[in-house]
């Protein structure tokens, strides 16, 4: 079995993970923490070591899918144009300019 000390480590870091992955940071955050604050209770009454293993797994998740998100925002920017404004990116990224489109009135 763990130490008290891992086991807290574990449980910070997922409150810090759940901090900065949350989009509204109220809402979710207080029933995921609790969630996984019975789970951690559960780990010290049984002393299972997957329990452990698993939420540290979580945890992992949880920073990779952040990372992938930045990452992903960072080296892709036209991720969240429409795909007008990503036509006219697209062509200015190679030196073109889009002629002006005649809208219907």
């Amino acid at each position: 079995m763990a130490s008290q000390h891992v086991v807290a480590t574990t449980y910070r870091s997922i409150l810090r993970e759940l901090r900065k992955s949350a989009p509204s940071k109220r809402n979710v955050v207080n029933p995921l923490s609790s969630s996984f604050r019975t789970i951690l209770e559960g780990y010290k009454q049984s002393g299972n070591e997957r329990i452990l293993e698993d939420v540290k797994n979580a945890v992992a998740l949880m920073q990779a899918s952040r990372q992938h998100k930045l990452l992903l925002d960072r080296y892709n920017p036209l991720v969240d144009l429409t795909a007008e404004e990503r036509i006219h990116a697209t062509a200015r990224r190679v030196g073109l300019d889009m002629p002006v489109t005649h809208q219907a009135e």
